[in-house]
């Protein structure tokens, strides 16, 4: 499998990885750095070509979330440099994606004057290449390559993705939140078993604290700092951190009895209320079940911002938008409110370095805000993370779900991903790598032997597993059987009364004198799913007229992991003759 990072390697921002798995290529995410406004902004498309020819070269795009950093480039990719394959993408991400895009168009053409970049209609038509990606549900993308959503918390929407193609597999979360928060529920995925796992690691090294201590201290300082008559700004993005923020402000609000007015500056609060609601079943249980007697997304304390509202006197809380200082409503604010030591500025989340919110969090008591002005920053400045993303804790506990044989570390600072990359490989003994932008990794992965089982094996292994005790649920089901290559070529796997050992001895002496009972040798491995034997033989590239006995110990030598100690040599099959017994070890089985 090769795998390459084309932006979010060893990097935070433009999430791109290119994962060629089979003889498919697939992009996942395709976003914008919000620390650049030059050739840097967008991932370094040329590594895939020069030539433009985008489409026969990637067979899919998949969009895991509606953020910037991971779908910001996307009309840019499709539009301006030719790309006409499918997209995938769930519906809430559909649906919300092209709204933040055109907003993010407009501050970049409207306001600041920039030329050359993608326009509305290219917004329009980017979109009707999406395929919509559901929960839990397997598409199909060709006949070989299918791709599979699971839930991924951390914004309305979000999903990881497995996908595979012939025998290798890939998990590429994006970015996920382990813990639930008020409005929407935890990442989970299955215990898929992919040979790559392909993981964000934003908080790599942190173990937050608890969840309530860190809403408590939050609503405390902004309490403070309205008291004192300052003026409180939270930047934040318009769908995800703010509503939660907003549920939490508008209950204490209402709690206190407080009457300090309190604004959200994007224009897409009432659209953002749409989306909660068609797609209520992408909240937490909770939300679900208050929503039947009141929408929590329509706020009473909680106003829509004006512009003019900044140079009012008097204490205010204002939610602006975006939340990392770069541009649009918050820097504006910022600029005005910087200056005065009485107001707070609250980072609910993570900073990409080179925004003008790194900066500030760094210490920077002059900021340059572009090559014009520069700020003197007086302002209380408060780090509280609300960031909805997982911690080194929840990073954790997802590889223990998926239970991959890799893993590949992505959307991260370097010195993070060293540490997590250590404590993952101590832990679960698996290889982990954290290419940077631009750096190709090849990880070899395991071929898989796929048999037809027999009913009778199958049902020998399910009432052994029913019969244990106590009792417990059937998972996987370890088999021991008899693999068999058949004189065409067809692999099957028998129960051992199906095929008596003294019978393959008498067979073997029959047709060669010369074969000692010894010959037949016993093989452990693992099986794990079934396929088609018919194209098992066909890349095997088998004759009718091939000699089985070497043709099953060559397909053994190829595709299996066999224990070295016991492993035949193809001189064997001289010996063995027309038949070869193989037995299997206890191993799991999808069968």
């Amino acid at each position: 499998m090769k795998i390459v990072p084309l932006g979010a390697g060893q990097d935070v921002g433009r999430s791109c990885v290119l994962v060629t798995l089979g003889s498919k290529t697939i992009m996942f995410d395709c976003g914008m750095h919000m620390g650049y406004n030059d050739e840097r902004r967008f991932p370094d498309f040329n590594y895939i070509t020069t030539e433009g020819d985008f489409t026969s070269r990637i067979d899919a795009v998949v969009i895991t979330h509606f953020h910037l950093d991971h779908c910001g480039a996307l009309p840019h990719f499709t539009e301006q440099r030719g790309y006409h394959g499918p997209i995938y993408m769930t519906p809430p991400t559909k649906a919300i994606c092209p709204i933040l895009l055109e907003d993010y168009r407009k501050i970049t053409v409207e306001r600041k004057g920039e030329t050359g970049f993608f326009t509305s209609q290219h917004i329009k038509d980017c979109m009707k290449k999406v395929v919509p990606l559901h929960l839990h549900e397997t598409v199909w993308v060709d006949d070989e390559l299918e791709l599979r959503a699971y839930y991924a918390g951390h914004v309305l929407g979000a999903a990881m993705v497995y996908a595979r193609c012939g025998n290798e597999s890939v998990v590429y979360t994006g970015d996920y939140n382990m813990t639930p928060d008020r409005h929407l529920g935890a990442a989970w995925i299955d215990r898929v078993r992919p040979d790559v796992l392909i993981t964000e690691t934003t908080y790599g090294t942190t173990i937050r604290d608890s969840k309530r201590a860190r809403e408590r201290d939050f609503l405390e300082k902004v309490h403070r700092c309205v008291q004192r008559g300052g003026k409180v700004l939270i930047p934040c993005f318009a769908l995800g951190r703010a509503q939660e923020l907003c549920i939490l402000i508008e209950t204490y609000w209402e709690r206190m009895g407080l009457t300090a007015p309190v604004y959200f500056s994007a224009g897409l609060t009432e659209k953002a209320n749409r989306f909660y609601k068609l797609f209520i079943n992408w909240t937490n249980q909770k939300v679900k079940e208050s929503f039947v007697d009141r929408n929590p997304f329509d706020f009473k304390y909680i106003k829509p911002w004006n512009r003019d509202y900044a140079d009012l006197p008097g204490p205010m809380v204002c939610f602006a938008t975006p939340g990392m200082l770069h541009i649009g409503t918050s820097l504006e604010v910022f600029r005005k409110w910087a200056p005065d030591e009485r107001n707070m500025l609250i980072m609910p989340g993570y900073c990409v370095a080179g925004t003008v919110g790194a900066k500030v969090l760094s210490g920077m008591k002059v900021v340059d805000i572009d090559q014009y002005s520069q700020v003197h920053v007086n302002i209380d400045v408060q780090n509280l993370s609300f960031s909805a993303h997982a911690d080194a804790k929840g990073i954790m506990e997802l590889i223990r779900q998926a239970a991959p044989r890799n893993v590949v570390l992505v959307h991260g600072e370097k010195s993070r991903m060293t540490y997590l990359k250590s404590k993952i490989m101590g832990e679960f003994a698996c290889p982990c790598y954290d290419p940077a932008n631009g750096e190709l990794l090849e990880i070899a992965t395991g071929r898989d032997v796929r048999a037809l089982m027999s009913d009778q094996l199958f049902q020998a292994a399910w009432a052994t597993e029913q019969r244990r005790k106590p009792p417990r649920p059937i998972t996987t089901v370890p088999v021991q059987g008899i693999l068999v290559l058949g004189s065409q070529g067809r692999p099957r796997l028998l129960d051992p009364s199906e095929f008596a050992l003294d019978e393959l001895a008498q067979k073997v002496s029959l047709e060669d004198s010369n074969a000692p009972h010894q010959a037949v040798h016993q093989i452990a491995f693992t099986t794990r799913r079934v396929f088609d034997a018919e194209r098992l033989a066909l890349r095997l590239g088998l004759a009718q007229d091939a000699d089985p006995a070497r043709a099953a110990l060559v397909a053994i030598n190829e595709l299996l992991a066999v224990d070295p100690a016991t492993k035949p040599t193809l001189d064997d099959a001289v010996n063995v003759g027309k038949t070869v017994r193989v037995l299997a070890s206890a191993g799991s089985s999808d069968c």
